[in-house]
């Protein structure tokens, strides 16, 4: 799925990219990266296009989601090095 379309499911499912993000438990950073290869990820969007069609036939699912106890990713790449200290060693 294309980026713009991810963002419009979002939307028709009436969150904004950073409360999906939350939701899921993913940084929204994480997640606004991908507008960088105009490219989503196939889990991402089926979860996006669920959400929407729940909310659309009146469906809550905020509640079924958040009873799932995910927990938050922990970070890698960039994000662990800026937290490392000038000169500090791994």
């Amino acid at each position: 799925m294309r980026y713009e379309e991810f963002k419009r499911q979002i939307a028709k499912a009436g969150l904004t990219v950073r409360a999906f993000a939350e939701l899921i438990k993913q940084s929204p950073n994480s997640i606004t990266n991908y507008a960088g290869t105009d490219k989503v990820p196939a889990h991402l969007s089926i979860i996006v296009v669920l959400l929407a069609e729940m909310k659309e036939a009146g469906i809550e699912y905020k509640t079924a989601i958040q009873k799932l106890d995910l927990q938050t990713n922990k970070p890698r790449g960039r994000s662990i090095n800026k937290k490392k200290k000038i000169g500090e060693r791994e």
